[in-house]
């Protein structure tokens, strides 16, 4: 799988997450799986460093909440997240750009899987004669103009 986001970006995304409040680094983490709808999960090797360094620039503070921490965002991060406004918006569009690809990858894989699951419980394929093979074929040649034309309006 390519690279989520792409160099920054996170880092930038992890400042307009804390715009809301503090959080703890597993709030973050959900916070991000929810906004790409389940198909993507950052993992604590993946956010830690990275809240790591945006304490270390002063961006972000951290607070003692018993045995979690909290993040919280400092005015220097709100400060870069105001005059970052334009690349956090281009953030957003390419996170919905990637769970509208990653919905559309996993209807397809839905569908294949439907129709194989449908395959295989009809037992061990029988010949199939020219006409219900033709028949077929257009079926899915239909559907994927159909699919084809509600994407692209």
């Amino acid at each position: 799988m390519p690279a989520v986001f792409a160099h920054g970006a996170l880092r930038l995304y992890l400042l307009s997450l804390l715009e809301g409040g503090p959080k703890h680094g597993y709030e973050l983490i959900k916070a991000l799986k929810d906004r790409f709808g389940g198909a993507y999960s950052p993992s604590a090797g993946t956010i830690y460093p990275r809240l790591g360094k945006l304490q270390a620039d002063g961006l972000v503070a951290t607070e003692p909440s018993g045995r979690r921490t909290t993040y919280r965002i400092t005015a220097e991060g709100l400060s870069e997240l105001n005059h970052r406004q334009v690349d956090l918006a281009a953030v957003e569009r390419g996170i919905t750009a990637s769970v509208q690809q990653l919905a559309i990858d996993r209807m397809l894989q839905q569908f294949r899987d439907g129709i194989r699951a449908d395959l295989q419980r009809q037992g061990p394929p029988a010949p199939l004669n020219a006409v219900a093979l033709d028949h077929v074929r257009l079926v899915l040649e239909d559907a994927r103009a159909a699919i084809g034309a509600a994407l692209h309006g």
